[in-house]
């Protein structure tokens, strides 16, 4: 097994160096930095990652937890992340809550078991009991979240602007002719799903357009409660809205659903607008508008917020909250106008 000493003889620098690009606990330039990177490869270098934490009580490892490790939107938030943690010298832990409180609070402890220096969640449904379990502690390893954020808990954040993201989707139909707009929301007990809800409202105010409570359709991320929502607000032909704004991409593949299930077609019988990437652009017939989340981004600056708290720790007394700028993408699913 190669060395230290032997890395900084085929580099070319000296063994401090390497030290410091191996630990990341000092700027390196980028040419010396990647001399040993280089030298790294070459030699096939496998730190002592055990030897290390114990001497300096410093693993270098991050975590994140997200829900359902298959849903498009959250691999691309591991690679931003993934790439943050790299350029700094970390390594990044991922593991998949299944959309279970249990199993996320055991993600946590397990993540907190490895001596963790932080972690990124991406909480599985926001319930109250997990908040209390995953309020920030003097005790553990700090801990920012990604996209979803639990009401009732003060933590540093980082999710899109999600009132004009969801003020965006909805001002997109209206620009079509639409009045009649119902919303399919997650559990409102996150707090990125009430501020589109307020997204979803201001749209209207602004277009002069009262508020109908009727046109409001809680649910979840439980594909058969989303089913069940959305089939008692299609199937009733003389107060079916004549589009449907989706808040994420969990529930908004469900109501695509509940709305094939119900015998009814986007565009022709009802617009369609949803939160996020269903799945390739090419897989569902009409094409599906989208408001799009930057989600490598909200990865990568989360790791970047994570690394800040853990270098300065307390004296950051504020929480940090990043808020990033969604995109629309128009497609089919939204191209009916109402005259």
């Amino acid at each position: 097994m190669a060395t230290q000493k032997e890395l900084a003889k085929l580099a070319g620098v000296s063994a401090g160096t390497v030290s410091n690009v191996i630990s990341g606990s000092t700027r390196v330039s980028e040419r010396y930095r990647n001399k040993v990177l280089k030298a790294v490869q070459t030699l096939n270098y496998q730190p002592n990652l055990i030897a290390r934490s114990l001497k300096t009580n410093r693993t270098h490892t991050l975590g994140i937890v997200v829900p359902d490790i298959t849903i498009p939107f959250f691999p691309r938030i591991v690679r931003g992340a993934e790439s943050a943690a790299r350029e700094r010298g970390y390594f990044l832990i991922v593991l998949d809550s299944e959309h279970n409180n249990a199993r996320e609070a055991d993600m946590m402890a397990l993540l907190r078991s490895q001596r963790v220096e932080g972690i990124l969640l991406v909480t599985s449904g926001g319930r109250k009991g997990n908040v209390e379990a995953h309020s920030p502690s003097a005790l553990g390893p700090p801990v920012v979240y990604l996209d979803r954020l639990p009401d009732g808990i003060e933590a540093d954040s980082v999710s899109v602007d999600d009132r004009a993201a969801a003020e965006m989707g909805v001002s997109h139909l209206l620009s079509r002719g639409h009045r009649q707009i119902a919303i399919v929301t997650g559990p409102l007990t996150l707090r990125n799903e009430q501020e589109r809800l307020r997204g979803y409202r201001r749209a209207l105010q602004r277009s002069g357009i009262p508020v109908r409570e009727s046109l409001i359709w809680p649910a979840s991320f439980e594909q058969h409660e989303v089913a069940r929502i959305c089939h008692k607000g299609l199937l009733k032909p003389t107060a079916r809205p004549s589009a449907l704004f989706a808040t994420n991409g969990v529930t908004g593949l469900q109501a695509l659903r509940a709305i094939y299930a119900a015998g009814l077609k986007t565009p022709g019988d009802l617009a369609f607008v949803t939160f996020d990437e269903l799945t390739s652009d090419d897989f569902f017939h009409p094409s599906i508008t989208s408001v799009l989340q930057p989600t490598f981004s909200i990865g990568y600056r989360a790791v970047e917020v994570l690394l800040n708290r853990i270098e300065k720790g307390r004296v950051l007394r504020s929480p940090i909250k990043v808020r990033l700028p969604a995109t629309l993408v128009v497609r089919e699913s939204s191209e009916s106008c109402v005259s």
